[in-house]
């Protein structure tokens, strides 16, 4: 019988700059699989607030008009690299296709930058307020390096080292480059009707309002949406720290879940190919391609 502790244990065995994909595996499918996909949807919507990403996004449509598909095909391809790691056949064509669609816009470096920096430090901030426990020194790590890696695949440059260096660099971005854009807040509402759409239609407004509530001054300023109250700040974060409270005494997971697993995912109930996921961006359309772009610049996989 595993105890709630015991995967802990094992992951503080394991080297993070060499075990990183086991480590993270086992955070991410084990120990906390609804809190990080709270934390990476959280992450990508960050990223909104940024005006050069949340107006390509709205140029794209994508977020606007198919927004369940994006969310499915993203969430999908990086699972698929969880599941079965950078060098298997999965891992690469899942890593190829993320290239092809970034590849075919004009997405500046320091943007992709920001972009892998959310992953590696939004869900250690999800923890430390909502987590049943804290990540450890070794699951910070096993984090950064996953995402290097990751990164490297992309050809991201100047990717950081250490988490710390990921959670500065965030920081950076966001203090210098947070504002205001039309198209990013038409983004991110559509964010918020899609998460609402996933529960009876009477709760849409509830999560819509518990959302904002999770919510930074920060975000709540670029996108200008006026701050809730502290009463359902209180309650929101409330009732995701008595989950925790909850998880913290339930007897640890035995088998792993995978993002593909979620309800949320609602756009293949018959299955799906990995190549066919993402979107096939047609030249001359919504920005595409990318006037100068040569095919080197970002790798295949």
């Amino acid at each position: 019988m595993v105890k709630r502790y015991d995967r802990l244990k094992e992951i503080q065995r394991l080297d993070p700059e060499r075990d990183f994909l086991e480590i993270y595996r086992l955070t991410v499918t084990y120990e906390f699989p609804w809190d990080i996909t709270r934390a990476l949807e959280l992450a990508l919507y960050r990223t909104y607030a940024v005006p050069s990403i949340g107006r390509l996004l709205d140029e794209t449509a994508e977020l606007t008009e198919r927004s369940q598909k994006r969310y499915d095909d993203t969430a999908l391809l990086l699972d698929t690299v969880v599941e079965h790691g950078f060098d298997t056949d999965e891992g690469r064509t899942a890593v190829r296709r993320i290239n092809q669609m970034h590849r075919s816009y004009a997405i500046s470096n320091d943007d992709m930058r920001y972009v892998l920096c959310t992953f590696v430090v939004t869900p250690k901030r999800w923890l430390d307020s909502f987590g049943w426990r804290r990540l450890c020194c070794h699951e910070r790590a096993a984090f950064a390096a996953y995402y290097r890696t990751l990164g490297a695949r992309m050809g991201i440059k100047g990717v950081p080292e250490t988490y710390d260096d990921f959670e500065r660099t965030l920081d950076a971005y966001e203090h210098e480059h947070f504002g205001w854009d039309e198209g990013a807040r038409r983004v991110s509402d559509a964010t918020l009707a899609l998460m609402g759409s996933w529960y009876p239609a009477p709760l849409a407004p509830v999560v819509r309002g518990a959302s904002l509530a999770l919510l930074d001054d920060s975000l709540l300023e670029a996108f200008r949406y006026r701050r809730p109250g502290p009463v359902a700040c209180g309650v929101t974060r409330g009732v995701l720290r008595l989950r925790a409270r909850a998880v913290r005494l339930l007897p640890p997971r035995r088998t792993p879940h995978y993002a593909r697993q979620n309800p949320e995912i609602k756009g293949y109930p018959d299955g799906y190919e990995i190549a066919g996921l993402g979107t096939f961006p047609t030249p001359g359309v919504r920005g595409c391609p990318v006037p100068g772009r040569r095919p080197s610049q970002t790798p295949a996989e």
